[in-house]
């Protein structure tokens, strides 16, 4: 008797998983490993401006890998590796983090969601049922930004700078990111709530060790996501 193969294995080859990079060479081998493991071939990292082993590693584990000559910041990298998904023919395009945060179970259940939900985009939530152990000033910060993001974007959300989502290749044709550092995570909600397309949230587990709380957010990266949101809101009205 044939076994009859699970959606998501068929879903799986439609799927590029993109990962942006700054000297990530501690993590990003187990990273891409673990996703191509689990079934994802499609992996695109970009190396932002590493200095350090990120590149080699990475084509080692089996990743496509673009790089960026000089830091040029999160957002830059992602509209990058998103493009280049998108040309190489992507129906899902999942972002994912280099640090080892992520879990590559989680790609499945945004997937689901978007099959059940006949929505356009999936956003990971720490939020909704999740064990995720996030630190007290992490989660202080993540309110302010989520304060934020409900008065600007108008987009009802329960987290608002979590970098694991799943984008249909309509939407990621829609969403550009034009915001190069870490203000493009309330960029993408400001344009989903502009661009109407339907979205869904799912709670996801984030993995908090040493590590990834050295190269996570700061205050005054909060401060300077939010000033940098507020330039820009000026500029387009002008």
């Amino acid at each position: 008797m044939t076994a009859v193969p699970s959606p998501f294995l068929v879903s799986r080859e439609g799927v590029w998983i993109v990962i942006p990079a700054y000297n990530e060479a501690r993590t990003i081998a187990g990273v891409v490993s673990s996703l191509r493991r689990r079934g994802y071939r499609h992996v695109c990292v970009v190396s932002d401006g590493s200095a350090d082993e990120t590149t080699t590693l990475a084509l080692r584990a089996g990743a496509d890998v673009l790089e960026h000559v000089v830091n040029l910041g999160q957002g830059a990298a992602l509209a990058t590796g998103i493009e280049y998904a998108l040309t190489r023919g992507a129906q899902y395009v999942c972002t994912f983090d280099a640090d080892g945060q992520h879990s590559p179970d989680s790609i499945d259940d945004l997937l689901e969601a978007l099959e059940q939900s006949q929505a356009e985009v999936a956003l990971g939530s720490r939020f909704l049922e999740s064990q995720s152990a996030i630190p007290f000033s992490r989660r202080m910060l993540l309110r302010a930004a989520l304060a934020f993001t409900h008065v600007h974007a108008h987009v009802a959300v329960t987290d608002t700078h979590n970098g694991l989502r799943m984008f249909t290749r309509r939407a990621a044709e829609a969403i550009k990111i034009e915001q190069p550092q870490m203000a493009h995570a309330s960029e993408i909600l400001q344009k989903l709530g502009s661009s109407k397309l339907k979205f869904v949230e799912v709670p996801v587990e984030i993995v908090y060790t040493e590590y990834s709380k050295k190269k996570g957010q700061s205050g005054f990266d909060s401060v300077k996501i939010i000033l940098d949101l507020l330039y820009r809101s000026i500029a387009v009205r002008h």
